[in-house]
């Protein structure tokens, strides 16, 4: 019955995917799934981006070096501070503090998902139901803005 949900949202609080896994599984076991989940949205038919990151922010469940690699080689400098006990002189990239404050778009994100009411009790037992619910609020989320 427990879940986590792994989200990935553009910079204005829009989700573009997300997948949900058990609740003790840790968040970089599924970064590039996720990623991959991603290019369906960010990628028209032909295989050019429509749109494409510049930067990824994430908190420190996705600091890893391979994490790094994987957005560097996309062209996506990674915004993900490091952890406490990681010695912060060996890493590649500089932590811009300024972009990493924007991480709270898909903390309003996952707040306004936990306002959906059947998202938040989780009335549905099974992980295709859940994540049924989940798009359902996504598309709410979308139509409101055409509106």
């Amino acid at each position: 019955m427990t879940c986590k949900i792994h989200i990935l949202c553009d910079r204005v609080g829009h989700p573009l995917h997300f997948h949900l896994t058990a609740g003790q599984t840790h968040e970089a076991a599924v970064f590039d799934t996720l990623m991959i989940g991603a290019d369906d949205q960010l990628i028209d038919a032909d295989g050019d981006p429509i749109a494409w990151p510049v930067a990824m922010a994430g908190d420190k469940g996705y600091r890893a070096d391979w994490i790094d690699e994987y957005l560097l080689d996309l062209g996506i400098t990674p915004v993900i501070p490091s952890k406490c006990n990681e010695d912060r002189d060996s890493r590649q990239i500089d932590f811009d503090r300024e972009a990493y404050r924007d991480r709270n778009i898909v903390e309003r994100l996952i707040g306004w998902l936990k306002e959906c009411r059947r998202v938040f009790s989780r009335f549905e037992k099974t992980a295709k139901n859940f994540g049924g619910m989940i798009r359902m609020s996504f598309i709410q989320r979308y139509l409101r803005l055409l509106t």
